[in-house]
């Protein structure tokens, strides 16, 4: 996200959750991708204002490290992005630090 978006390095606010393979439903073959039970769901919250290649090149860069580094089939890769208004944000002390 560092790389790709232009988010601050610090920005690390993650919730990482493992599900049962059970509480999974997906479409193997979804848009002609042929999906495995090995399929990773990502969705991030973002500010919005990111052009299309940016965001395209974040998706490139989560499949192709996730590939890489820990052998996840691109086709396994799922990534939502949630674009949301810099003035919905607050990291504490009840401010909205996006927002002068």
């Amino acid at each position: 996200m560092v790389e790709t978006i232009g988010v601050p390095r610090g920005d690390r606010f993650q919730v990482i959750t493992e599900h049962d393979q059970s509480a999974l439903v997906y479409d193997p073959g979804y848009l002609d991708i042929v999906r495995s039970d090995g399929i990773v769901v990502i969705q991030a919250t973002i500010s919005e204002g990111r052009s299309v290649e940016q965001k395209k090149a974040l998706y490139q860069r989560i499949a192709g490290r996730l590939n890489a580094e820990l052998g996840v089939r691109v086709e396994d890769v799922l990534v939502n992005l949630v674009e949301v208004k810099k003035e919905n944000w607050s990291f504490g002390n009840g401010i909205a630090q996006y927002v002068s």
